[in-house]
């Protein structure tokens, strides 16, 4: 079978154009694939069948626009000499947009910006975070990358290690005291004070709420603190406790000259110098005798001393407050002590400890502001002047108790 002979006739408006002193169906290798055959024109080369031959289409003569540039690609003559075409400035370039151009001796360079690596045309962030270059937390950007610290710290000047902030230099949120830790901060309160639930507020504790015991008369609530009062006539002894005030020694009283100043628990009483009743007369300070001479005073105890003395509300019981103490006695006499008048109520009683002592007992708690006067008799038997009809003699001691308002 012969061979058919195809014929092509190819315009010059479709030829690939090239460098027309290049062959590339030479240079290039395999420029035509298949069954296909290289034909090399100027500028240019076509791949067609085997069997085809190619008939150039005649060419309309077109005068010259431009003179033959005579120097390497990527060059324009100048003078008498080649000199690099600028393309990046002549916008003469395939850059994307996303690339920066970059002019070059003869040609021209498609970079990607700092924080961009290039795949095939195209330019992808780098993600810079994959590298740990923050020392806490790394937040990746579009070509770059931001360091940011945990709560607490703050970007060193390196803008990626992180140093601990210290909240207390700059207005930390704590009421009283603050300081500083790592990466945080703590509040405390002073003394008197405790940490509210939301870390920061301080609030006055009431330590008065705590006992009944903080202060032995009255708890004051003050901010951070407490403090102890006393009732009237009562001075504070060190933090707590309460002392009465002696207004007799002081002199902070109101009893005249024909007074004596007694001094109670939280107050003072002013007695009568002379409180001698009739028949009993007053022979000295406290003392009243009664005369012999006179009928009343027969039943009547022969000589009355006053005395004074206090107590507070709620003793314990039983208590011995008082000892009555023979001044004189005869020989071969007998004392009894009992408790002559003022104990309606079996408050107390007489315990006697000898034949010239007896002690008066507090048998049941009382509670003030309460008075009593109880007169304490010693009887006297002395059978040896039985022989006189007048054997038998008494003496009292009028006790007044004052009984004070509060326990101490």
């Amino acid at each position: 079978m012969s061979a058919v002979s195809v014929s092509f006739r190819v315009p010059a408006d479709i030829i690939i154009r090239g460098d027309p002193y290049i062959n590339e169906c030479e240079t290039i290798p395999d420029a035509c694939k298949g069954e296909m055959k290289c034909f090399n024109h100027y500028g240019g080369y076509l791949c067609l069948p085997r069997s085809a031959s190619v008939i150039p289409a005649a060419e309309t003569p077109i005068a010259p626009t431009e003179a033959l540039n005579p120097c390497p690609m990527g060059y324009e003559p100048h003078r008498d000499s080649c000199v690099d075409v600028d393309e990046c400035e002549r916008d003469e370039h395939d850059c994307q947009p996303s690339q920066q151009c970059i002019n070059t001796l003869g040609s021209f360079t498609c970079q990607c910006p700092d924080g961009y690596r290039k795949v095939g045309t195209e330019c992808i962030d780098i993600d810079e975070c994959r590298y740990r270059y923050c020392q806490h937390r790394c937040v990746n950007v579009p070509g770059s990358f931001a360091c940011q610290c945990e709560p607490g710290f703050q970007l060193a000047g390196n803008n990626r290690s992180c140093v601990d902030v210290n909240e207390c230099e700059m207005g930390a949120p704590c009421s009283q005291r603050c300081y500083n830790t790592y990466g945080t901060f703590l509040c405390r309160c002073e003394q008197g004070y405790e940490l509210g639930p939301d870390g920061f507020t301080c609030k006055d504790i009431d330590e008065c709420s705590y006992s009944s015991y903080q202060c032995q008369f009255q708890c004051v609530n003050e901010p951070g603190k407490f403090s102890c009062v006393c009732p009237e006539g009562y001075q504070l002894l060190g933090t707590r406790m309460c002392q009465d005030i002696n207004e007799c020694e002081t002199g902070e009283h109101q009893c005249t000259d024909s007074q004596t100043c007694v001094n109670i628990h939280g107050r003072y009483q002013c007695v009568d110098n002379n409180r001698c009743q009739d028949p009993h007369v007053q022979v000295s300070d406290n003392l009243c005798v009664c005369p012999v001479n006179k009928p009343a005073c027969r039943d009547a105890p022969f000589s009355i001393v006053h005395r004074y003395m206090s107590i507070t509300s709620e003793r314990s019981v039983p208590s011995d407050i008082f000892q009555i103490q023979a001044t004189s006695v005869s020989a071969g006499a007998y004392n009894t002590f009992r408790i002559r008048s003022g104990d309606d109520n079996g408050d107390f009683y007489i315990r006697q400890i000898n034949n010239i002592s007896a002690m008066l007992v507090l048998a049941r708690a009382v509670s003030g502001p309460r008075e009593y006067t109880l007169d304490l008799e010693m009887v006297s038997v002395n059978p040896l002047l039985s022989y006189q009809g007048n054997y038998q003699t008494s003496s009292a001691l009028r006790l007044s108790i004052y009984v004070g308002q509060y326990t101490f």
